[in-house]
């Protein structure tokens, strides 16, 4: 953690929707004019995407049918640690881009599926914003967490969390059910051992629970909607925040526990910015204060 350059970290598993958490950040960065700079966590991927196909099938033929892109095996963890602490003691790190598809390519030049060089993220920035898999990641060889001054888990319940994967990737990726079905099984050891953990390390996390059947998510044709959710927000120390205020500005939300919140789920974007915001501005004067 550093006073003088602080770090916020956003993390989920993929299909999560910390993509949509991170334009909230993004508004509040614009609104408050909080110049902020970027890393991604597919960035700090190991292997190229046809790297990882040929690992994948490699690993399938010894016997190993979990290997998969949560593990350390195949994310490089200590770089990802060594940016948070860089950034943390001067201000600036070595990163780089994780090129998705053709629209990423013609922008950053390069092919789908490849990494653009390393370089150093622009300086004089506010702060730093990680979005991605390990932002809270603990092994016994490092300690991501304990470099982020603010910790955003993103943690759909698993049904809905496989039912926005299986959107994704069929509709982006063209991937078919069974493709999509095949890599959910083949995360699971990695899911539960590098992903889960991370959500006891969190600040706040910000669950979305679906209030219609999800039963099945392997046939569900749609995504529930907002509407059709609830939001549980989890802050892991409830000191100082105005639980009374926030129930006052979140319609029919309520105390589920003295530390979580519940309202529903078209109010996710406005709780954000309403529990965010202070804790963005606070990490900015004490920026300021250690100047």
């Amino acid at each position: 953690m550093s006073r003088k350059h602080p770090i916020i970290s956003i993390t989920g598993s993929s299909g999560a929707g910390t993509t949509s958490v991170k334009r909230t950040f993004e508004q509040i960065f614009h609104r408050e004019k909080v110049n902020a700079v970027y890393i991604e966590g597919d960035a700090f991927h190991r292997y190229n995407r046809a790297e990882m196909r040929h690992k994948i099938s490699r690993q399938a033929e010894i016997g190993n049918k979990h290997f998969s892109h949560f593990s350390p095996e195949t994310n490089l963890f200590e770089e990802l640690e060594a940016a948070f602490r860089d950034y943390g003691e001067t201000g600036t790190a070595t990163t780089r881009h994780y090129i998705h598809d053709d629209e990423e390519a013609a922008r950053h030049g390069g092919s789908p599926g490849t990494f653009t060089s390393w370089a150093q993220l622009p300086p004089d920035s506010d702060l730093l914003m990680y979005e991605g898999l390990h932002g809270a990641v603990v092994t016994d060889k490092v300690n991501v967490a304990k470099h982020a001054d603010l910790k955003i888990g993103v943690v759909p319940v698993i049904n809905l969390e496989w039912i926005q994967k299986l959107h994704r990737d069929r509709s982006t990726r063209g991937y078919s059910t069974e493709a999509v079905t095949d890599t959910i099984l083949r995360r699971m050891p990695d899911y539960v051992h590098y992903i889960c953990p991370q959500f006891a390390e969190t600040d706040i996390n910000f669950q979305r629970v679906p209030i219609v059947d999800t039963s099945n998510p392997f046939i569900a044709r749609w995504i529930p909607t907002p509407d059709e959710s609830m939001i549980v927000i989890r802050f892991k120390n409830p000191r100082g925040i105005d639980f009374p205020y926030l129930l006052s500005m979140l319609p029919n939300s309520f105390m589920s526990r003295a530390n979580s919140i519940v309202a529903h789920g078209s109010k996710l974007d406005l709780a954000m910015q309403l529990i965010l915001t202070p804790l963005i501005m606070q990490l900015i004067e004490r920026k300021k204060g250690a100047k």
